[in-house]
Formats: C-alpha cells, sequence, structure tokens
C-alpha cells in the first residue's frame, strides 16, 4: 500500500488552463494547496511546491495523465518524482457547488492512498508516438468506412442511368469508377449533383485509404525499432503490434501474464455445461510468447 511508502501525496486535478495540487499525509489530513498554470512555470511551481510541503518520500497523483495532465507528467518524471494515475469521479448530473477543483485534488491524493494496485502513467517517448499515429489511423479508417456506406447508399438512391452504369460492379471498382466520374451539363440538376456527390465521396475514400495506408507504414517502421520480435508472432501485424506496445507501456504496468492478457481480451473464459469444462480464447500460448518480446512484463 502507498500510505507505508511515503510521506505524503500531492493530489492534482488537472485542467486545460490550470492544475489544482492538494498536498495529504499518508492519513489523509491535507497539509496545503495550491493552484497554478498549465505550463512549464506551473509545473514548477507544483514542484516547489512538493518539495515544501512534502520534503520527504512523496508521491504525485494526478488525474488526466493522457490528457491535461500529460505534460505535468512528464515534467515529473524527467525530475525523478514518482507520479501514479487516478481515474477522474464520474459528476453529479446537478453540481449546485458541490465540488470545487482543490476539492478533486484532495480525493485524488486520498484515492492513491487507498488503492491496493497503483497505475503508473504510460511512457511517453516511442510509445506516444505509435499511440497518435494508431488513432489517427483508426480516426481515417472509421471515416473511411463512414464515407463507404455514404457511397452505397448514394448508389442506391441514383438516377437509373448511374444505377445502371455502377450496377455489378465490385466495391473497389465503384470507388475508383465514382472517382473520376465527370459532370454532364446536358443532364438535369438532380442527375449533375448526384455525380458531383458520388465523386466527392469516392476521392474522399481513396485519399483516406492512402492516409491509412501511409500511417500503417509509420507504424511498421516504429514498431521494428522498438520491439522487432513482436512482428515475427504468428498473427501479429504492426497494428497489433503497436496497440501492444502501447498498452504494456513500461515494466510493472501489468502484475503478472494473466492480468496482461485479462486486459489484451484473451484470457480463457469458462463456458462450463454438463461435463465438459471447455475454456474460450486460451492465452497461455499468446502470453508466453509474447512476454518473451517484453521481457520486463510483471516486474
Amino acid at each position: 500500500m502507498l500510505v507505508e511508502q511515503v510521506d505524503g501525496v500531492i493530489g492534482v486535478d488537472t485542467h486545460r488552463d490550470t492544475l489544482a495540487a492538494a498536498a495529504v499525509s499518508p492519513i489523509g489530513a491535507v497539509l496545503a494547496s495550491t493552484d497554478a498554470p498549465a505550463n512549464v512555470r506551473g509545473y514548477q511551481q507544483l514542484l516547489d511546491f512538493a518539495r515544501q510541503h512534502v520534503p520527504g518520500r512523496r508521491c504525485w497523483a494526478l488525474e488526466g495523465t493522457g490528457s491535461y495532465g500529460a505534460g505535468l507528467a512528464a515534467h515529473l518524471d524527467a525530475a525523478g518524482e514518482n507520479v501514479v494515475e487516478v481515474c477522474r469521479p464520474k459528476r453529479p448530473a446537478v453540481r449546485g457547488g458541490r465540488k470545487t477543483d482543490m476539492l478533486d485534488a484532495v480525493r485524488a491524493a486520498r484515492e492513491a492512498l487507498a488503492t491496493e494496485h497503483l497505475i503508473h502513467p504510460r511512457r511517453r517517448g516511442e510509445r506516444e508516438a505509435l499511440r497518435v499515429l494508431l488513432a489517427t489511423r483508426q480516426s481515417a479508417v472509421l471515416a473511411c468506412t463512414a464515407a463507404i456506406n455514404l457511397l452505397k447508399a448514394l448508389i442506391v438512391a441514383a438516377p437509373d442511368e448511374l444505377r445502371v452504369e455502377l450496377r455489378g460492379m465490385k466495391s473497389k471498382d465503384q470507388v475508383a469508377h465514382c472517382a473520376k466520374l465527370r459532370d454532364r451539363p446536358a443532364q438535369d440538376i438532380e442527375h449533375r449533383m448526384t455525380v458531383r456527390a458520388l465523386r466527392s465521396t469516392a476521392q474522399r475514400i481513396e485519399a483516406l485509404r492512402s492516409e491509412a495506408k501511409e500511417l500503417e507504414a509509420e507504424l511498421l517502421t516504429l514498431v521494428r525499432t522498438v520491439a522487432p520480435e513482436l512482428l515475427a508472432l504468428q498473427g501479429v501485424g504492426p497494428i497489433t503490434a503497436a496497440q501492444i506496445l502501447i498498452s504494456w507501456s513500461h515494466p510493472g504496468r501489468f502484475r503478472s501474464e494473466a492480468a496482461f492478457a485479462a486486459f489484451a481480451g484473451v484470457a480463457p473464459i469458462p463456458a462450463s455445461s454438463g461435463l465438459t469444462s471447455p475454456f474460450h480464447l486460451g492465452a497461455a500460448g499468446f502470453g508466453a510468447e509474447t512476454r518473451k518480446c517484453l521481457p520486463d512484463l510483471g516486474r
């Protein structure tokens, strides 16, 4: 438990422009509180505040280390501070003045003291580079899927001449054909605008597909640099390997191989029926092979 390892915890409620911090003793008493701007100067102010009020063993409990608290977490990590992450509380439907940022900072510190299994922020650098590339590619894939669905709907409702022209084509061929459609001044306005909509949508699909491929190539290059052994595993490509590295992040991120398998969604699930007790998605092979590529897992 953290309460046995520190002389105090600094809880921080993070926002876009401001940071609220509270120093709390191991028994939960508030020692001091302050606030600072969310910039490098503010990060140093909070660090000086912590050194003044908890000069001995201390830990930081931050909300939103992957968003508003990312800058502070990186600054503290560079300074050699011990940082853990706490989850943001569910907000009441009607606040009515029942909370303040400082109270949230105190709650964050006390939650860290009471938590048995602490969450350490994800490391930045190469893994953050993987995360932003993977998130951007996923956004492109989702947008591409939405554009394909729109194109199909436009074809279904298109004038007969256009429907006949596109009928029987495979999806890939429809996209390529629609991307090259030209305006036909002799047709009525419905036909002309449908052609324009089909062309615009198809060109968007092609652009998004190209973007997704470029991002996947970037991910492949990074994975080969960070953990090339992952790509040698059966069924593991650059996308899966990137997600594994992002989720694992650093030694100690998961307590055990079983915790990692559960997080990855491959933990065996009992499915007993009658005299049989099968398991779905056996995790032993996946976890053992992956652990060879991530040797510090669980330590």
